[in-house]
């Protein structure tokens, strides 16, 4: 029997037939930072190999399992800067939890994924059948997340996949554990379905009904039931989530007409706004005007109306500025005492006072440098050629990783993505099985309308592009660390010194090199 064993980083993507990367001897993080590393295991027999970790601190082991990618990379963008040259395939992804007992295939790679919790400081020494890598804990605390960031929550998608009922006792579990894992993985702000979203969304077509909001209609006269929403409201904070943001009240791509929403009237429960709806109708106008004045107390009510965001279009272009003018006109009338926010990536848009907090496409960003207070970014399907950050199955998950140092040099506090867990095809068509369709139904690059699977009994699974995702905001928040501890150009020193002059398109796709910075940042903390 020969079996071997290769602990090796977390920044590898090694796939069942890929040589074996080189081998890692250490891990440095800060105290109650998570540690991430994989084991490599080869075996020139079927067998199973029972690992003896020897280790005191908190581990969880994966197994990393392959997901087929019809559409990795959309054939004209495909190139040597993609795994595989972005070609169709299968690619490691989902980490499925396991336990020590592990079965091990002749003739490829078995590969692990490991994350520790470093809640105890000092040096730990993982012994895995005679492989051995050295832990240094820190005895400096990494800073807690001030990055604000959303990553769309669809509960229509979860209800659809598990065959629940909204907001029956089953769903409201799987929401449960949906929020715990995106919490544990750095989302604090939560989209807020108080309407159905206007998002993804066939024009004409619409998505399941998720609205927290119920509404009554008399004679032109609406009144307003919070129920369910404070039932979200009260979910959420338990979970550990510290903004809501309020979808859109608009449809996207222009801000055109009003989202779906359902209403008891005197013909029974029916769709009173919707496709049909006019955005500047003096009906829906004056919806909004009722609405908001009972949204407002019931916030208040709750002390989170300076927790919530309002949405009022997602990515208007400047062919539609005058509608979205129209819409944000109406907003910003009426839930004064908001932020506000959109994804959005004209300028014009924020100069012409149309929107408070713009949230422009990473590619986009320079142009908001200096002249936003509160700089956020934002990436999704078409964002990731040219050295782009983005988190899709054929990329070098140093891309992925490289988005957290780039958040802090640009100083922004927020970033957005649109799909934690979209399990539809584009437009929301059509339902789709996350484990054999990865791209929308063809339509975006595979990884990019989620990040989680949805495991059985209602949990939901990490993917390998999560946890490196997370590891990014670490990054983010042991920088926080350093500016403490110095300063803010101590820190943007620091990075210029190991990675060079970054930004958006320009950096090391080296392993080695950012691997060398993240333990010099170690160090430095450490000291």
């Amino acid at each position: 029997m020969s079996v071997s064993i290769t602990i090796c980083s977390s920044l590898e993507k090694v796939f069942k037939h890929s040589p074996v990367p080189e081998k890692t001897s250490s891990v440095s993080v800060l105290k109650n930072e998570r540690a991430d590393f994989q084991i490599v295991i080869n075996s020139d027999k079927n067998e199973t190999l029972e690992l003896r970790m020897g280790l005191e601190l908190p581990y969880t082991i994966y197994h990393v399992e392959e997901i087929y990618a019809g559409n990795a990379i959309p054939e004209d963008r495909r190139s040597s800067e993609y795994l595989n040259g972005g070609e169709s395939g299968f690619y490691p992804d989902l980490l499925r939890e396991t336990d020590e007992i592990i079965e091990v295939k002749s003739g490829e790679n078995t590969v692990l994924w490991i994350e520790i919790e470093a809640v105890e400081s000092g040096k730990h020494t993982l012994n895995i059948n005679g492989e051995k890598l050295t832990i240094n804990v820190s005895e400096k605390e990494i800073e807690p997340q001030t990055l604000i960031h959303t990553d769309w929550f669809h509960t229509d998608c979860l209800s659809t996949y598990y065959g629940v009922e909204v907001f029956s006792k089953k769903y409201w579990q799987i929401v449960e554990s949906y929020m715990l894992n995106a919490v544990k993985h750095g989302v604090n702000m939560l989209l807020t379905p108080i309407f159905t979203p206007p998002l993804d969304t066939q024009v004409g077509g619409e998505r399941p009904t998720v609205q927290l909001v119920d509404v009554k209609v008399i004679d032109g006269k609406y009144s307003f039931r919070f129920t369910k929403l404070k039932k979200w409201v009260n979910l959420a904070l338990k979970c550990g989530v510290k903004y809501f943001e309020i979808s859109h009240l608009f449809t996207q791509w222009g801000a055109k007409a009003a989202p779906k929403i359902m209403a008891e009237t005197k013909d029974g429960y029916r769709r009173i706004f919707g496709w049909e709806t006019d955005a500047s109708c003096d009906e829906y106008r004056e919806f909004i005007r009722q609405f908001a004045k009972a949204f407002r107390r019931f916030t208040d009510r709750n002390n989170i109306t300076e927790l919530c965001y309002i949405h009022t279009s997602d990515e208007p272009s400047t062919e539609n500025i005058d509608s979205y003018r129209n819409a944000s006109e109406i907003v910003q009338k009426n839930f004064k005492g908001f932020e506000q926010l959109d994804a959005l990536s004209h300028f014009e848009f924020y100069s012409e006072g149309l929107v408070k907090t713009p949230v422009p496409e990473e590619g986009n960003i320079e142009k908001f440098v200096g002249k936003v207070p509160n700089l956020w970014t934002y990436y999704c399907c078409g964002h990731f050629p040219r050295n782009l950050p983005n988190r899709l199955f054929a990329q070098p998950s140093i891309r992925n990783r490289m988005l957290g140092t780039l958040l802090y040099k640009y100083n922004c506090v927020g970033f957005l993505h649109w799909g934690y867990n979209f399990y539809f095809s584009q437009y929301s068509i059509a339902p789709i099985n996350p484990f054999e369709v990865t791209d929308a139904g063809g339509s975006f690059p595979a990884g990019d309308a989620f990040v989680v699977y949805p495991g059985e009994s209602g949990k939901p699974m990490p993917s390998l592009r999560q946890k490196v995702f997370y590891d990014g905001f670490q990054d983010y928040a042991a920088l926080k660390t350093l500016e403490k501890l110095t300063s803010r150009e101590n820190a943007l020193k620091f990075i210029k010194n190991y990675l060079g002059d970054i930004d958006f398109h320009t950096y090391s796709n080296d392993i080695k090199v950012f691997e060398k910075y993240r333990n010099a940042l170690y160090k430095q903390i450490s000291k």
